[in-house]
């Protein structure tokens, strides 16, 4: 049985599992460091605790960013900038002395759900992962589709307006910042939901907003290639408010538009804060054949 050490790089915080015995055991998570050299060192560390622990035959990591399996450099752009443009895998194996695999974020949550989750059934999805930013994956004949420049699925950049992009707008951590800006009090995304169902008007407004560009982007994801389903991922998929909002919101547009006849088919993801850790654990298994 393949063991491994599993990481979520993310924004705001990574998180740390073991995978062993077909379970993710110890998940724990840390605030993400604000400098290179800080992220090498608590990677080391906790690497190194969970092999105190237990004989790990590598590490299994999902990484934000367009992710060149090739190269082992994490292109394009993310939270966290540090991590982009170099050998990143190289560098890791080095630090870790064992085999490492790199795989995008988004990509290791469609891997998850594709295997046993809401994707286990279906031949063509896309999946729009919503938490620091927006990320995504397009998944067709249950491969995924990585694109000739790596950007497959990476919804985000997608134009929300003339002057924003979809992370600018689609995202509870903007919704936050938005929202700070409007009233100067600190709110993170869950608070401005909060704020909402207490009547506060800009929270309302911001929300609307935010519910508006979702729907718009799954409505044009739909459009692009028709998948079977689009799965939506991340932080703010265990709201359970949001699909049913997003759900109204396209059937707005699709009254506007009149010709739209395919009805968009959303759910949230299976795993939940689970998915990119089970989904770099699939990558392992698939790229290193279990060893």
């Amino acid at each position: 049985m393949t063991k491994l050490a599993v990481v979520d790089i993310g924004g705001t915080t990574i998180k740390f599992a073991t995978w062993d015995e077909s379970r993710l055991l110890d998940i724990h998570r840390i605030q993400t460091p604000s400098d290179l050299t800080s992220f090498y060192d608590l990677l080391a560390t906790e690497i190194e605790k969970i092999k105190e622990k237990i004989d790990i035959v590598g590490v299994a990591i999902s990484s934000p960013g367009a992710v060149n399996k090739v190269s082992g450099v994490i292109e394009g752009a993310s939270a966290i900038p540090y991590i982009h443009n170099f050998d990143m895998q190289s560098k890791l194996k080095k630090i870790f002395d064992l085999p490492v695999t790199l795989e995008n974020d988004a990509n290791c949550a469609a891997l998850a759900e594709l295997a046993v989750g809401a994707g286990e059934k279906n031949q063509s999805l896309a999946f729009l992962v919503i938490g620091s930013g927006v990320g995504g994956t397009v998944v067709i004949d249950r491969k995924i589709w990585h694109g000739a420049h790596l950007f497959g699925g990476e919804f985000g950049y997608m134009l929300a307006d003339d002057e924003h992009t979809l992370s600018n707008l689609g995202s509870p951590v903007e919704l936050g910042k938005w929202y700070q800006q409007k009233t100067g009090k600190k709110a993170s995304g869950k608070k401005v939901f909060e704020l909402a169902k207490q009547d506060d008007l800009i929270a309302k407004e911001g929300i609307e907003r935010m519910i508006s560009v979702l729907a718009t982007a799954v409505y044009n994801i739909q459009y692009s290639f028709d998948p079977e389903k689009i799965i939506i991922g991340g932080s703010i998929s265990e709201n359970p408010e949001l699909l049913n909002m997003i759900d109204e919101k396209i059937a707005i547009i699709r009254r506007k538009v009149g010709i739209a006849s395919i009805k968009p088919i959303v759910e949230a993801c299976q795993y939940k804060g689970e998915a990119n850790l089970r989904g770099a654990v699939e990558d392992y298994i698939t790229t290193q054949g279990g060893k």
